[in-house]
């Protein structure tokens, strides 16, 4: 867990950039959360008593907020608009297109919205950066569940026993999606310093997602060699399975290196057993193709080393031998003890209480950003009106009665 000695308290490196997020749910607003990790201003701009995703589970026990919302969301400041109003509608544009060199970026996922499109910012700022996120490419609908059922990872997902679909529980292409709006962000934004010119930047989901998959090589092999079968917890290519102890508990071995392959055999009292196996059976277990060839065989082999065990005294083994390994926790038991991931860091966030939060896994400087808590909705609607556009107090009093800011 983030220790204060270790939070940086030097400029973040994004100090002084200004974005306007006008997205919901993960791909975009974590985005807006990893640059506002890094420093920059992070706007988000939500509709008068939030977007959909203002509610998302999972809820807070304590106060039935949402903690979705709010972890995806801190360190922004937050604005409420009616954008169905032209007065609102006007109020975004201003604020997206705002003068100044760090200023005239837009992060969204308002697709189809024509009042907001890229032709409507160029008109007001010539400059302008706009990194867009959607479902597909042809401008269809798509989310994180529909995507990974498209690019064929759920027929790969799950036990051996069943050719069922195995969904995934992690937003995996939404959290990558995200990462892809930052890069997208920093690219422009370097390029509008170098040359003067804005970007728009489309990031559709479903290719996010088509694309990790074919760097992976996935794609080429299924149409060499056909759909691969399922492993269930055995990794694909070389050995890396999970083991119970004596004690219920397991852990996961990996091993993608002859180093540490000969580790497993060191810790478990087994290298002249291994080799003698892969003598008889005429192969190499040195090799990827030999471990995941026989994994089936060796997993057999050491898991009565494991089951007669107890965790500790795996762990201990393990860890002497330099193995590559890991233990299977629940986020139950990661929360009880969040001490033992140092990113993680305990955080009072207003209208929840005390959270499990994050500093930005990039360290600058072998420093962690550290943490902060996300706004209440509409914390800062008159501050930013105010600091961005200029309003004064009449014409935000006229705005908040005729409804046009919350």
């Amino acid at each position: 867990m983030v220790d204060e000695t270790q939070i940086t308290s030097a400029p973040l490196p994004l100090d002084g950039i200004q974005i306007i997020e006008f997205a919901s749910f993960v791909a975009g607003p974590s985005g807006g959360m990893s640059l506002a990790q890094l420093g920059a201003d992070v706007i988000r701009v939500d509709p008068i008593g939030g977007n959909a995703d203002v509610r998302r589970w999972p809820l807070s026990e304590r106060t039935g907020r949402s903690l979705y919302w709010t972890a995806l969301n801190r360190g922004k400041r937050s604005v409420t608009v009616d954008v169905r109003s032209e007065a609102g509608r006007d109020l975004l544009l201003a604020l997206a297109t705002a003068p100044g060199p760090d200023a005239g970026i837009v992060v969204d996922n308002a697709v189809g919205r024509d009042w907001f499109a890229y032709d409507a910012l160029r008109a007001r700022r010539e400059d302008v950066i706009a990194v867009r996120v959607q479902g597909r490419a042809d401008g269809g609908p798509a989310v994180d569940y529909t995507v990974n059922s498209a690019t064929g990872m759920a027929s790969l997902t799950g036990p051996s026993y069943t050719d069922a679909p195995v969904n995934h529980v992690l937003p995996a292409w939404d959290l990558l999606c995200g990462q892809q709006v930052v890069t997208s962000v920093l690219a422009a934004l370097r390029r509008r310093d170098r040359t003067g010119r804005g970007a728009l930047v489309e990031i559709a989901l479903a290719d996010v997602a088509a694309a990790a998959v074919a760097d992976l090589g996935v794609y080429t092999e299924a149409a060499e060699r056909g759909d691969r079968v399922r492993h269930g917890n055995h990794m694909y290519g070389s050995f890396g399975v999970d083991f119970a102890t004596a004690d219920s508990d397991r852990v996961m071995i990996v091993a993608l290196t002859p180093r540490q392959w000969s580790a497993v055999g060191t810790a478990t009292g087994m290298t002249e057993v291994l080799a003698s196996l892969a003598n008889s059976l005429g192969t190499d277990f040195a090799t990827d193709e030999g471990r995941a060839t026989h994994r089936l065989v060796i997993e057999a082999l050491l898991s009565p080393w494991f089951a007669d065990r107890s965790t500790a005294e795996v762990h201990a083994a393990l860890d002497a031998a330099g193995v590559l390994w890991g233990p299977y926790r629940s986020p139950a038991q990661v929360a009880a003890d969040p001490a033992s991931e140092p990113v993680l860091a305990l955080l009072d966030q207003p209208g929840v209480g005390e959270v499990i939060s994050s500093s930005s896994p990039a360290r600058f400087d072998a420093q962690y950003s550290g943490t902060v808590p996300a706004p209440s909705l509409g914390d800062h609607t008159d501050a930013v009106l105010v600091e961005i556009l200029g309003l004064g107090d009449g014409e935000l009093a006229r705005l908040r009665s005729d409804g046009v800011i919350g």
